[in-house]
């Protein structure tokens, strides 16, 4: 399902673009036609992952408009590739000037450069989660096409730091800064960003996404696993160092007879494997988590070498987010998308 810069098989997207480069966008082939494209929810989904929008993430202020170039007519698919663009508007590249000869401790610089012997420095090219604003495009299709289905996706950001979110309240989500399900520590989520960034640093969090209503069945055995598919698509997100699924790591504290999941006749009475079993989907809500490393990008002298191989010191400039998980959870949400439409388009295939 992965081939470098393209993701998926039948409904597949390649992106493409810098984070400082004139313009990013993707191409989706195999989308079906007919399909009338709500453009206000695909802004909506868009505004959610947008830098600027508020103090708690980077200031650089991109309204991520987008231009379809093809593969729609009259409103609504045609079948044929969708071409899109999204122009870079609030581009600072001189901020990096200093740094373009140094490799940033955590950041993708140096493992791009021994790959390539030539990168793109700036704001960290082709690596940035810039990029991402091209999957949550295709995500929002891939999300209409599988609410013709009944499957819908929820999504928040349930632990920054040390601070845990226990409620799920999804109504909630949206109408806070850290995108929260938990009004008892949202207040202490964003004291905690705030300190971090006061203290030219950063901090981690876990972002939560679910699908409601997938059907049974979805996934093959062995090698294309349900759990599998999902793991790949959420690590190629930038800053993703963990990937678990339903009760994942914690399941190795409980008793076997804890852990499964009884059934009767009216289907599973819990949901510890976070409705993937045996590399399909059960029919339960499919629950997945994702552990977000802090921003590797700071604004504090740190030790690295330069392309030379001289110890050097080095303070990035620029402009970041304090937290990134918390724009992760549209991104988030939209690779389960990705995953899930071409599985049911395999499926109808």
């Amino acid at each position: 399902m992965f081939q470098g810069n393209t993701f998926g098989t039948c409904f597949k997207i390649s992106t493409f673009g810098e984070s400082h480069g004139s313009a990013l966008g993707v191409t989706i082939d195999g989308c079906p036609s007919g399909i009338e494209l709500d453009l206000d929810f695909i802004r909506s989904e868009l505004d959610r992952r947008k830098p600027g929008q508020s103090k708690l993430v980077t200031p650089r202020k991109e309204n991520d408009d987008f231009e379809i170039l093809s593969g729609v007519f009259e409103g609504k698919t045609t079948g044929t590739p969708i071409g899109v663009i999204f122009r870079n508007t609030d581009v600072k590249s001189k901020d990096y000037d200093d740094i373009k000869d140094l490799f940033r401790p955590g950041h993708a610089d140096y493992t791009y450069f021994k790959k390539y012997e030539h990168r793109d420095y700036r704001g960290g090219g082709r690596s940035s989660a810039r990029e991402t604003v091209a999957r949550v495009f295709a995500g929002a299709v891939a999300k209409q096409i599988l609410r013709t289905q009944g499957i819908s996706f929820t999504g928040a950001l349930v632990q920054v730091g040390n601070i845990k979110a226990i409620k799920r309240d999804w109504d909630y989500v949206e109408t806070n800064p850290v995108r929260a399900p938990d009004p008892d520590v949202t207040d202490a989520m964003i004291s905690l960003i705030e300190e971090r960034r006061r203290a030219r640093e950063s901090v981690g969090g876990i972002v939560e996404v679910r699908a409601q209503g997938v059907p049974a069945g979805l996934g093959e055995p062995v090698f294309s696993k349900l759990s599998a598919l999902i793991g790949g698509a959420m690590f190629s997100i930038p800053a993703v160092k963990g990937v678990e699924i339903g009760d994942g790591f914690s399941l190795v504290e409980k008793l076997g007879s804890e852990s499964n999941d009884e059934m009767d006749k009216n289907g599973f009475k819990s949901n510890h494997h976070g409705g993937v079993l045996g590399g399909l989907s059960s029919g339960e809500e499919i629950i997945v988590r994702l552990a977000i490393k802090p921003t590797s990008s700071l604004p504090k002298e740190q030790d690295t070498v330069n392309e030379e191989g001289d110890e050097v010191k080095v303070t990035t400039k620029g402009r970041h987010d304090p937290c990134v998980a918390i724009r992760a959870v549209p991104i988030a949400e939209a690779m389960l998308a990705l995953v899930l439409v071409n599985l049911w388009m395999e499926g109808r295939g």
